[in-house]
């Protein structure tokens, strides 16, 4: 008679992305549970699809360990990034929301004019709503239809998010006061 031993907190296999807009890097990560993943790892997300995992099986992607000692690469410079916010006040403040209201601002690299923007971000650090006040005053609005990439624009683990926070009331009024970006048509 055989005994079998199921580990309750056995490690699963885990697939994961790094989403940089026009592309992404990709690995099978072994941990606990999504969460550790997001929290031992900066920039990620658990791609949880199942086509999209089935799809993946294919693929001959790198496999890492939350333990290990090193990683693959790329995914080593996400874990040094995330060790380095561990222990910073506001790590993981934002992570549990459901949605958060951001301000950020952006300086004006890449060609695009320095403004403020307010984002409404959902729980995978993607756009939902933004609205951007320019410097010469303008304020336009956009959504998911006018993006042609929606990657995550922020790691909801980030220390760094929750001096950007605002309330819902703020973004909602300045929503309603900003009109659609119609400069590039």
């Amino acid at each position: 008679m055989a005994i079998v031993i199921f580990e309750e907190n056995a490690k699963q296999r885990f697939l994961i992305l790094h989403d940089y807009g026009m592309g992404g890097s990709w690995w099978w990560v072994r941990a606990h549970s999504a969460r550790e993943v997001l929290e031992t790892f900066a920039e990620v997300e658990v791609i949880e699809a199942p086509e999209e995992i089935e799809r993946a099986e294919g693929w001959n992607l790198d496999e890492a360990d939350v333990d290990a000692p090193t990683m693959p690469a790329g995914l080593d410079c996400l874990h040094a990034q995330r060790q380095a916010h561990r222990h910073l006040p506001g790590f993981g403040a934002l992570a549990d929301r459901t949605i958060v209201y951001l301000r950020r601002r952006w300086d004006g690299d890449d060609g695009v004019d320095p403004a403020d923007y307010l984002m409404e971000i959902g729980s995978d650090g993607r756009r939902l709503r933004q609205v951007e006040l320019t410097d010469n005053g303008d304020i336009f609005k956009s959504d998911p239809d006018d993006w042609p990439f929606n990657p995550p624009v922020v790691d909801l683990f980030d220390p760094e998010l929750k001096d950007q926070e605002i309330s819902s009331e703020d973004f909602e009024t300045a929503w309603q006061r900003a009109r659609k970006d119609n400069r590039d048509l």
